[in-house]
């Protein structure tokens, strides 16, 4: 087995950031599996400078196991002690800027290559490496789509986010959209003469605030979730050049979360009948106002039922019981949205990621290549 710790400094030192050409870090995997004799199917995103990665060991014409990870971080911001892109060692953890989120858990699947390629395998392993998770799982999409021509249909994907080698089997989905707000332009002294996107903006956000409360109200609930229901936020606003000027122009970004069983596109659908419902009498008593949509990101929700055969290997795997539901999202609901039961088992803590000196422990590396090694003996 090659050392996890000095693939993930590798990795690390790649600032594969989100929204940015990703060649570099995706050539670096691509090599490390050729050393040992793995050929890799990259696969280029429609954005042109980002792509995904995948690769099986094992026959190719039998159903086998997916090991999902995405290659993106998020931005390392401010607050850091030292080089987010510079892997550290602090007693027993390892610093750096995606340490468990999530190129702790790629830096154990490559690890584990060598073991996998000797095993020999009689179903196979298939890595799925994507790009852009942390916008939306946005490079998943286009490699699911290409997977009938890539492998025999899949048993089943583990999906590497962190979650202390519990496996688990819901998560909500989640719809991001944003409203952009057209009024009149004028001066403040005459606020008659125009009309200010900024106020009915306003009037967007109670209507956005109204349907969270609506959910809060009457569900659907899941008892599995904290909070029980779907639920929704304006998390961006933004509009006008200055108190004394009517503005013209305001953006709202919004958010929902939905409950397994509720697609999120439906909400998008319900706050934009209601935004329609607000806005098209105005429009008719002459008011010169607009407003445009635009969903930025949608994913399904994962709902791996308690009986998953899935559910028993994953416990079995990992040497621990599953855990019912987490808050954060993943690529693991457009697995099972086309098909692939799924489930997410990886190193690590959620609560460390998208932090300051993010950090995975050593201990956790052990433990996730030790999970490994129970997939690859199932797979003989």
């Amino acid at each position: 087995m090659t050392d996890p710790a000095a693939l993930l400094s590798a990795l690390v030192a790649i600032p594969s950031v989100c929204r940015t050409p990703n060649g570099a870090i995706v050539a670096l995997v691509r090599d490390h599996l050729a050393r040992h004799g793995v050929e890799a199917a990259v696969l280029p995103g429609p954005e042109g400078d980002r792509a995904n990665l995948f690769a099986t060991i094992g026959p190719r014409d039998v159903p086998g196991i997916v090991l999902s990870g995405h290659l993106d971080v998020v931005p390392a911001g401010e607050g850091w002690t030292g080089d987010p892109f510079t892997l550290r060692q602090i007693g027993d953890r390892l610093v750096g800027r995606g340490a468990v989120d999530m190129k702790g858990f790629v830096a154990c699947l490559l690890a584990l290559v060598p073991e996998m390629v000797r095993a020999p395998l009689a179903r196979p392993i298939h890595l799925a490496l994507s790009y852009d998770e942390e916008v939306g799982c946005v490079g998943v999409r286009h490699m699911i789509d290409r997977l009938p021509a890539l492998c025999a249909p899949p048993t089943g994907c583990i999906v590497g986010e962190p979650s202390e080698m519990r496996p688990v089997l819901r998560h909500k989905g989640k719809v991001a959209g944003r409203l952009t707000v057209r009024g009149r332009a004028g001066h403040s002294s005459r606020p008659d003469l125009a009309d200010n996107a900024v106020h009915l903006a306003a009037d967007l956000v109670g209507l956005v605030r109204g349907l969270h409360e609506d959910f809060v109200a009457q569900g659907p609930f899941h008892a599995m979730f904290t909070p029980p229901s779907s639920t929704l936020q304006v998390g961006v606003i933004a509009g006008g050049t200055g108190v004394n000027v009517v503005p013209d122009t305001c953006r709202i970004d919004w958010e929902a979360r939905a409950v397994p069983g509720t697609d999120p596109m439906t909400i998008h659908d319900t706050l934009l009948a209601r935004v329609a419902a607000l806005v098209e009498p105005l429009r008719a008593a002459g008011r010169e106002v607009a407003v445009e949509s635009e969903v930025l990101s949608a994913y399904p929700a994962l709902d791996l039922p308690d009986d998953a055969p899935l559910r028993g290997l994953a416990e079995a795997w990992s040497g621990h019981a599953a855990l019912g539901a987490v808050s954060y999202g993943t690529e693991a609901g457009l697995f099972q949205a086309a098909g692939i039961p799924s489930i997410i088992c990886g190193p690590g803590r959620i609560a460390e990621a998208h932090r300051p000196d993010e950090s995975i422990g050593l201990a956790d590396l052990e433990e996730c290549c030790a999970m490994l090694r129970q997939v690859i003996a199932d797979q003989r």
